[in-house]
């Protein structure tokens, strides 16, 4: 097999990011359609993440911001989001380059998608598709609460409910032998 001088993963790379942030271009302008709500996991260390340091000290490598009730001042940019979302009550705006985003997904709709860490970052365990728990370390934007667990005031029917599924390509890739 030749050596790939297209680069192809690193453009499908980008037109998958290009899904994410058309997504939240939509999101900014109509709100989330229906029963949409959107799970966005990047590493917090990437460059360019400007998060409290409190989030930071709390999420060390990496962190899931969910977008379904509550949050404000979506902002999207050529290659970054600014979005006010509340922790434990207290308002914090988030500044997220589209290159520290590493997983994507729409529970409502069994849509996800997973990206490979740029700039150096090792791809961990946590973001393999068979380990992806979609309901682990995920901030609940209903109670306010950032412990990691759904909020207690959630209307949701937890036996009818379905999860993402996350999208490696990889999978999809032919193996050199």
């Amino acid at each position: 097999m030749s050596e790939d001088l297209m680069d192809y993963q690193a453009l499908v790379e980008r037109a998958m990011k290009g899904v994410v942030r058309s997504v939240l271009l939509r999101v900014a302008e109509d709100g989330l359609p229906g029963e949409h709500h959107l799970y966005i996991t990047f590493r917090t260390e990437h460059e360019g993440v400007k998060i409290a340091d409190r989030l930071i000290a709390k999420y060390p490598d990496e962190m899931t911001i969910v977008l379904q009730y509550q949050f404000w001042g979506l902002e999207i940019s050529e290659n970054a989001f600014e979005i006010t979302l509340s922790f434990s009550g207290k308002n914090e705006r988030l500044l997220i380059p589209f290159d520290a985003v590493v997983g994507f997904a729409d529970p409502s709709v069994n849509f996800g998608l997973q990206f490979k860490p740029t700039m150096g970052d090792e791809l961990t365990d946590a973001m393999d598709p068979q380990y992806l728990d979609p309901a682990e370390d995920i901030i609940d934007r209903t109670s306010g609460d950032d412990s990691g667990q759904p909020g207690e005031d959630d209307d949701q029917d937890s036996g009818d409910q379905k999860t993402g599924e996350v999208v490696a390509l990889d999978a999809f890739r032919k193996k050199k032998i």
